[in-house]
């Protein structure tokens, strides 16, 4: 089980990473992406991309009044961008995430989107730029095209100091953080397992209101069901708390069970409130496979849209829902 942070990776192990990513993910992608690339990225243009029901944050400038009369619910209509994308990551890199249950951490996971997307994104000539959060929102990488700056900034992600003083992470203040430092409408992506104190849910709404938010969540299969291990230390990255648990409890696996479920409702109750989409991301997830998964959820609305249907999320694609995620 992976609980510490792995030795700082140098320049050329990033190097060796992003040519990996590149031969395994980033290939194949444009060649399954061809033609619907645009799907992946919605923006303020003029071509209509996808309807999805009102939210109290929206723009009322947008509503569709034919699809409300229709359906007797507001609905408002998304674009694509018609002009240069610009990419943003909120990316979290607090103690949390350096949490696997194998050899794969959420910290590597996040690295890995985070890498493959810019790279997509930079090799079509946008530009992309993120906000580090360990303890604070302390890294700020400007908004730039091309090769060199990926790498930078997958250097940058790695560099995050492993001896954080404990504390709870506090998404708010990433959020809050991007609202403050992104002026132009752009393509935000918020990776996080989104373990943090409540309060970030109004933040992301406000958020969403100017930009094309998509949340990135990354989670271990140990966080949601424990195995039968028997004595087991278990350590709260956040605060450094420790307790030792019996796992071979079967009524203390179930209560465990039942907490994590809680949470995953709660979770994806704030995240459709929010009305953005949602990537899961596991720590044994195949990261081709999750971003042709979310392709897919995105060009099938944009059909959907298209033909004048009913918007594919009111039928079975809600946003935070695990069939959309996964």
């Amino acid at each position: 089980m992976n609980t510490a942070p792995l030795p700082e990776p140098t320049a050329a192990d990033t190097e060796a990473l992003l040519k990996r990513l590149e031969w395994t993910v980033i290939r194949r992608l444009d060649g399954l992406l061809q033609g619907d690339y645009r799907t992946l990225w919605r923006g303020a243009g003029l071509d209509l991309a996808d309807l999805r029901e009102y939210q109290h944050h929206d723009d009322v400038r947008h509503i569709d009044w034919n699809v409300t009369a229709r359906l007797q619910v507001p609905h408002v209509r998304q674009f694509t961008e018609d002009r240069e994308l610009a990419a943003w990551f909120l990316v979290d890199l607090s103690a949390s995430v350096d949490f696997g249950s194998g050899e794969v951490s959420k910290r590597t996971v996040a690295r890995e989107f985070v890498g493959v997307l810019s790279r997509l994104l930079t090799r079509h000539g946008n530009r992309v730029g993120a906000l580090l959060y360990g303890t604070a929102v302390d890294t700020v990488v400007p908004a730039r095209g091309g090769r060199v700056h990926v790498l930078e900034l997958m250097q940058r992600m790695a560099r995050r100091p492993a001896e954080a003083a404990p504390g709870a992470t506090d998404l708010r203040e990433l959020l809050l953080a991007g609202q403050r430092m992104i002026k132009r409408r752009s393509s935000v992506f918020v990776v996080s397992d989104f373990i943090s104190p409540p309060g970030w849910e109004d933040a992301l709404g406000q958020l969403a209101r100017r930009h094309d938010v998509t949340a990135v969540r990354l989670f271990d299969p140990l966080e949601m069901e424990l195995p039968d291990l028997g004595l087991v230390t278990m350590l709260d990255a956040e605060t450094g708390e420790q307790i030792v648990v019996d796992t071979h409890d079967a009524g203390f696996r179930e209560r465990f069970a039942t907490a994590a479920d809680a949470r995953e409702a709660a979770l994806r109750e704030a995240l459709a409130r929010s009305g953005i989409d949602t990537l899961e991301l596991a720590t044994d997830d195949d990261l081709l496979d999750a971003i042709l998964r979310f392709a897919d959820l995105r060009r099938q609305r944009s059909r959907t849209a298209n033909g004048g249907g009913v918007p594919g999320h009111l039928a079975e694609l809600r946003p935070a829902s695990r069939a959309a995620a996964r």
